[in-house]
């Protein structure tokens, strides 16, 4: 299979005005590029070039090899991640501060799915994280992730008689830890209730990933549970990533936010059990049982499927 990097493996470049640099492979620049891409959504050619003691040339025509492959869009400047790609992914920071509001809201209604004493699983991401950030006065809780990030929230915020289980693996720009390890440590145990963030979900392509391995740590972790809750905002409807997790019938509670229109509602409920849509500016929470519409007032623990 021929590599989406440049086949250069002789060509070696050092800057003129940086001459303790070590010489770097013109394929190591272009894999470090992609990765500050994934991370920050954007790079510029200023700030590579220092970081990587090449000159504003070499940079600028790395850039242009990458976006002549697809891998990211030349901007002024710089050049920034393609958006509409399937394998799309956003670095943990920026996810953050996408759809604040609907997160807080999202999370505040999935926490009072979680009950003192139980066994619980939660996925790497920015929603689910929201949602650990208010689960640290719950007794007795026994939390088992993938996410650096909400392993630490409960480690550090926590209380003393809860137990946080991190599956170990190797890190995402999403900081998920993925791979065989962690889908081994994860299919070895059994909780209540899983709680899902989603890259994209959609009628016909179900729960998606930008990640192959961190798809197959979601596969894992769905297996692993009684109840799945899936935590997705409205602009996650619809999008489509390159690595399948599930379909939407294997999820027994939805919750999003008033964003979503109506038609994606219906879309919703005629697959899952459960949905609960959250107003983000009165934090009301109404739930769709089945196909139906009307809506009611949601329970605090929606019942899974057997």
């Amino acid at each position: 299979m021929r590599s989406n990097l440049t086949d250069e493996p002789t060509e070696l470049t050092r800057d003129d005005a940086h001459p303790s640099t070590r010489p770097i492979l013109a394929r190591q620049r272009q894999a470090f590029i992609l990765e500050r891409v994934r991370e920050q959504g954007g790079v510029r050619v200023a700030d590579l070039t220092r970081e990587l003691g090449v000159s504003d040339m070499t940079v600028r025509r790395d850039l242009e090899l990458l976006h002549d492959r697809g891998l990211l869009e030349k901007v002024h400047g710089g050049a920034a991640s393609i958006e509409g790609s399937s394998k799309f992914e956003p670095g943990f920071t920026i996810k953050s501060s996408m759809m604040e509001r609907e997160k807080i809201c999202i999370a505040e209604a999935a926490a009072t799915l979680v009950g003192p004493g139980t066994a619980i699983a939660i996925s790497a991401g920015t929603t689910t994280f929201a949602l650990a950030r208010r689960l640290v006065d719950v007794p007795g809780l026994t939390v088992v992730t993938n996410s650096v990030p909400v392993a630490d929230v409960l480690y550090k915020d926590g209380r003393a008689d809860q137990t946080v289980i991190l599956s170990g693996g190797v890190r995402t720009p999403s900081d998920a830890l993925v791979g065989p390890f962690a889908v081994e440590v994860i299919r070895s145990l059994h909780v209540d209730t899983v709680f899902m963030g989603v890259h994209g979900m959609d009628p016909r392509s179900g729960l998606t990933t930008p990640n192959i391995l961190e798809a197959e740590t979601d596969r894992a972790l769905l297996e692993a549970g009684r109840r799945l809750v899936l935590l997705a905002d409205h602009t996650k409807w619809g999008v489509i990533g390159i690595s399948s997790i599930g379909r939407l019938e294997e999820v027994d509670v939805v919750v999003s936010d008033s964003g979503l229109d109506s038609a994606a509602i219906d879309a919703l409920a005629s697959s899952v059990p459960h949905v609960i849509i959250v107003d983000i500016h009165t934090g009301e929470r109404r739930m769709i049982d089945d196909a139906s519409s009307s809506g009611h007032q949601a329970p605090g623990h929606p019942e899974s499927r057997e």
